[in-house]
């Protein structure tokens, strides 16, 4: 009978905050690596992540021989001791997991034993790639992995620089090495954090390094509750505005030269009350560890350059990197269903604009043409933003592109209903689509995880398709808040605090490194 080892993996940057996990299956026999499992979950906690690390594990092991013996490895004493039925299981996120994990696999194949985080680095590298394509809006892809080889790399001891002390060659050397260390371990700051005290009934043992479930569930198992359940103005998406557990220390902002002035990204901030839109809020312990990796980065990279010094990148100094790809993203007219504030997605009717809403079409062309900066138009395929890019279309002597990315979320069941009709229709649906961004509408609608997947990768096209030039992307409410997040790496829940009238104009830059500044939030002047 053959035997795997299985390492696993999971991690939260917030606890809850954005988590993913990895897992590794191992030749017991040979060391040999025969498979990589990891993905990026949304927001969770670190023990919700573990969890799901230690089901990809073991199903990545069935698949390969379901009849092999299986070790499980993992650095979460809670996990191991609970699946080794020792502890109880009570917390209700725990469960279902727990009861999946023990479905994998016959009990007798598998035994589970605890590992130190030092040995877990294999398992602990996927998480994080994971985590990391999660903030790009993208997913995990095993063929960008690296995280065998930096595993082989850190158990194998480096050989020590020769030359004399001080030399060039040595400090280079060494300053790489603690770049890749600052790298490679950023990302579970978090865990050094004090643990949260057990909550009473459960029997959760000290974890070194990690911190305690700290979710607040609801009735219902949701973290997240609807304040009032009043959908925002608008109709489309009819998205209500909910409350959410405080990420503690998730954010950071970092300040960006560009070739015209500075910009400032976020990443993983909380939105500040009232929805102002590209502020976070950092917690002590990340901008302290964010200020020390950043001045390790700085001094490895201007160690490791050039033996002459080079100006560092700064206010004095901002880079080149030409004219963004900018976005103008212009929400369509109001419809029949908007007023109404009713779900209306690419499931749904297809309805056209309202007589209001071509008023509201012909304004907003109006307006576009008076500043002229537009230079090409790409649209939903729905009849509503064909109409609405129609109108700005003859205005500015542009041709309209259809982009089938740019479609709303599809809402399933709830399509045509109010938010009111899906709580009383649907409400153990709505209340997990409320908690998860994983968590699809009734009747296998589209949710908001696969939304942001799907605008990702569109908005990737388009950016190569669109560089340097200014575009107008005629589209919907959750395709347009999708971006603004993911430019602010904003954590999934910030959907629902942002509001976005009819025919209202947005507007994103992004730049040749990678980042993206959002210029405009929810402009209706010129409906006034």
């Amino acid at each position: 009978m053959r035997e795997f080892i299985v390492e696993a993996d999971g991690g939260s940057r917030g606890n809850p905050g954005p988590a993913g996990y990895g897992s590794v299956v191992i030749d017991a026999a040979t060391g040999e690596t025969l498979a990589e499992r990891a993905e990026y979950i949304g927001v969770a906690t670190n023990n919700v992540a573990e969890y799901r690390g230690l089901v990809a594990g073991l199903e990545a092991a069935r698949d390969l021989d379901a009849t092999a013996r299986v070790r499980v490895r993992m650095d979460s004493k809670l996990v191991v001791e609970q699946m080794s039925g020792r502890w109880k299981i009570k917390h209700p996120d725990m469960k279902p997991l727990a009861a999946r994990a023990a479905r994998v696999l016959p009990p007798a194949q598998v035994t589970y034993e605890w590992m130190p985080r030092e040995r877990n680095k294999h398992a602990d590298r996927l998480a994080n790639e994971a985590m990391d394509a999660g903030k790009r809006g993208e997913a995990w892809s095993p063929s960008a992995s690296t995280a065998e080889l930096d595993a082989r790399a850190t158990r194998s001891a480096a050989p020590e620089p020769t030359g004399p002390p001080g030399d060039a060659t040595a400090g280079a050397a060494k300053a790489r090495a603690a770049l890749k260390e600052t790298r490679t371990e950023a990302p579970h700051k978090d865990r050094e954090e004090p643990r949260a005290q057990p909550t009473p009934g459960d029997t959760h043992a000290p974890r070194e390094g990690r911190g305690e479930l700290r979710d607040r569930p609801t009735a219902g198992g949701s973290r997240a509750t609807a304040t009032g359940g009043t959908p925002l103005p608008g109709g489309e998406a009819a998205i209500p505005v909910v409350g959410s557990v405080p990420r503690e220390g998730r954010g950071e902002l970092r300040d960006r030269p560009t070739a015209g002035g500075s910009r400032t990204t976020a990443t993983g901030g909380t939105p500040s009350p009232g929805g102002e839109a590209g502020k976070a809020a950092a917690g002590p312990g990340d901008a302290e560890f964010a200020a020390k990796a950043g001045d390790d980065q700085r001094a490895a990279r201007n160690v490791a350059a050039a033996p002459t010094p080079t100006p560092a990148a700064g206010w004095g100094a901002p880079p080149d990197m030409g004219a963004p790809a900018t976005f103008v993203l212009l929400r369509h007219g109001e419809t029949p269903l908007t007023p109404q504030k009713r779900f209306s997605g690419s499931g749904g009717s297809d309805p056209s604009l309202s007589a209001v809403g071509r008023e509201q079409a012909e304004r907003v062309a109006a307006a576009l043409a008076a500043r002229g900066t537009v230079q090409a138009i790409v649209a939903s395929p729905l009849a509503r933003t064909r109409e609405t890019a129609g109108a700005v279309a003859a205005r500015l002597g542009l041709d309209v592109v259809i982009e089938d990315g740019l479609r709303e979320t599809d809402f399933g069941a709830w399509e045509g209903l109010t938010f009111g009709e899906v709580r009383e229709r649907h409400p153990d649906d709505l209340n997990a689509w409320l908690a998860s961004p994983e968590a699809e509408p009734t009747g296998g609608g589209e949710s908001f995880a696969a939304t942001a997947r799907r605008m990702a990768a569109t908005r990737d096209r388009l950016i190569a398709s669109y560089a340097g030039r200014t575009v107008l992307l005629v589209t919907h409410v959750t395709p347009i808040k999708t971006l603004v997040r993911l430019a602010l790496g904003a954590p999934p829940e910030s959907l629902f605090r942002m509001e976005l009238s009819a025919a209202s104009l947005s507007a994103v830059a992004y730049y040749a490194d990678g980042n993206a500044s959002v210029r405009l939030f929810n402009d209706t002047s010129h409906l006034r």
